[in-house]
C-alpha cells in the first residue's frame, strides 16, 4: 500500500474498532510545542516534573525514524447532568462530591490501549514493510491534544482542551508514533481546523480558581484537576474555598462550553457511572435515595474510606491516580465547602468524620480536616477535642 492507501486503511480499521475519530499528524511542525519551554519556565506545570521530558517538545525524539502520529479519539460524554446544572432542577439531597466525568467508569487508559494494541496488531499483518511503533494513552511523552489538532480532529480551545465541532471536548485521546509514512489528515488547505472559539470566554470566566492567566494558557497550579489529582501534599488555603465539592478533577470549563451543548452521548458503556457498594449507616438518606454510583457520590462515604476500601472500589478506575490519601484530603475540603443543614443527619456525620480525621497521624489529612471543621464552626479546637456543645 502507498501512504494514501495506508491512511485510508487505518481510518477504516480505527472506526471498526470503535474509535469515534481518527487522523494522522506529522511528527514535525507542531507549532504549539515551540512554546512548551516557556510555559514550563513560568512554573505552570507545578509538581508535574514528567512534563519536563525533552521528548515532549519534539515527537521525533520519541522513536528513531518516526514519521507519523496516528491519533484516535473516543467520546466519553455520558447522559448525567453537567456539574454546572446541579442545583438547577437537579438538586442533590445530601452532601455529595463531584468526580470528573472522565473518571466515572472504567479506566480510559486500559480501554483505549486495548483498542490501540488491536489496531497495531492488524497493522503488522496488513502492511508488508517492517515498521516500528509505540502506542500511548496519556502515559507517554506526547502532547496528544496538540497532535490531535494537526491530525485534523479539532482545535485547541481557550481552556486548552481539544474541541471537535461534532463531539465538543468530551474526548479521550490515544496515539501511535510510527516509522510508517502516511498522508496527514489536515483540512483542504493543508492547515489544522480553524479555531471556532471566537470571542467566547465562558470557560475562562467560569473557572472558580482563575486557573487561566490568559486565553489558551493554563496555570496547572490553580487548576482544580491538578489540585485534586496531581498535587500530593497540602492544597493552598487560598484555593480551598473555591474548589467547591470537587473531589476528583473538575469539568466546569467544559460544562459551560457552547460546543458541548449538543455533544452526542457515548455508546461505550465502560464510561457510564460505575455502580458502587456503600454500607449504609442508620438513617443515611443517600442510600435510601438510591444514589449508588460514581456520579456525585456521598462525601461521608468518600471521607470514611480506608486504604483497602479505596483499592477495592477504584480497581481499574482513573480515580486511582489521586491515591487514597489524596481522595480523603479532597473529601475533607469538599465537606468544608458543602452546604449541609445544621442539625441534619449529614451534619452530625460530617462532624464525626472530620473530628476523627483531624486527629489523623497523616499531617496532610489532619490539616485539611481541621480546615473543614473551622468552616463548620470557628471553635475548631473544641470540635477536635469533642467538647463543642453542638457535637
Amino acid at each position: 500500500m502507498n501512504p494514501a492507501e495506508q491512511t485510508r486503511w487505518v481510518y477504516e480499521r480505527a472506526s471498526a474498532l470503535g474509535f469515534d475519530l481518527c487522523g494522522i499528524a506529522p511528527v514535525g511542525g507542531l507549532a504549539e510545542l515551540a512554546h512548551l519551554g516557556e510555559w514550563l519556565a513560568c512554573g505552570h506545570a507545578g509538581e508535574m516534573n514528567y512534563l519536563h521530558d525533552p521528548r515532549r517538545g519534539d515527537p521525533r525524539l520519541v522513536l528513531d525514524g518516526a514519521r507519523s502520529i496516528i491519533v484516535v479519539a473516543l467520546n466519553y460524554n455520558s447522559p448525567q447532568p453537567y456539574s454546572t446544572k446541579l442545583g438547577q432542577g437537579e438538586e442533590i439531597e445530601s452532601a455529595r462530591g463531584w468526580i470528573s466525568r472522565y473518571a466515572w467508569g472504567d479506566d480510559y487508559h486500559n480501554v483505549i490501549n486495548t483498542k490501540l494494541q488491536a489496531l497495531l496488531s492488524e497493522m503488522r499483518v496488513a502492511f508488508a514493510d517492517h515498521f516500528e511503533a509505540r502506542a500511548y494513552v496519556d502515559t507517554g511523552p506526547i502532547l496528544e491534544r496538540v497532535a490531535a489538532k494537526y491530525a485534523g480532529l479539532g482545535w485547541l480551545g481557550k481552556n486548552t482542551c481539544l474541541i471537535n465541532q461534532q463531539f465538543g471536548s468530551w474526548l479521550f485521546l490515544g496515539v501511535i508514533v510510527t516509522t510508517l509514512a502516511f498522508v496527514p489528515t489536515l483540512g483542504p488547505k493543508g492547515a489544522p481546523p480553524a479555531d471556532l472559539c471566537g470571542s467566547c470566554t465562558r470557560c475562562l470566566d467560569a473557572c472558580p480558581t482563575q486557573a487561566f492567566p490568559e486565553p489558551y494558557v493554563l496555570d496547572a497550579r490553580r487548576c482544580i484537576s491538578y489540585l485534586t489529582i496531581e498535587l500530593r501534599g497540602m492544597i493552598s488555603e487560598e484555593l480551598r474555598a473555591s474548589m467547591g465539592t470537587a473531589v476528583i478533577g473538575c469539568d466546569i470549563c467544559q460544562d459551560v462550553c457552547p460546543w458541548n451543548r449538543k455533544a452526542p452521548i457515548t455508546t461505550a458503556m465502560e464510561f457510564h457511572p460505575r455502580p458502587i457498594q456503600m454500607q449504609a449507616a442508620e438513617g443515611d438518606p443517600s442510600i435510601a435515595a438510591g444514589k449508588d454510583s460514581l456520579f456525585a457520590p456521598a462525601l461521608h462515604w468518600l471521607a470514611s474510606m480506608t486504604q483497602a476500601d479505596f483499592s477495592s472500589t477504584f480497581r481499574n478506575s482513573a480515580v486511582k491516580r489521586a491515591k487514597w490519601r489524596g481522595l480523603v484530603r479532597n473529601a475533607c475540603v469538599a465537606l468544608g465547602n458543602s452546604r449541609i443543614q445544621i442539625g441534619s443527619w449529614e451534619y452530625a456525620r460530617a462532624l464525626e468524620l472530620l473530628k476523627n480525621l483531624a486527629q489523623s497521624d497523616d499531617s496532610v489529612i489532619s490539616d485539611h480536616a481541621q480546615w473543614a471543621l473551622a468552616r463548620f464552626n470557628p471553635d475548631t479546637e473544641a470540635l477536635i477535642s469533642g467538647n463543642a456543645a453542638d457535637v
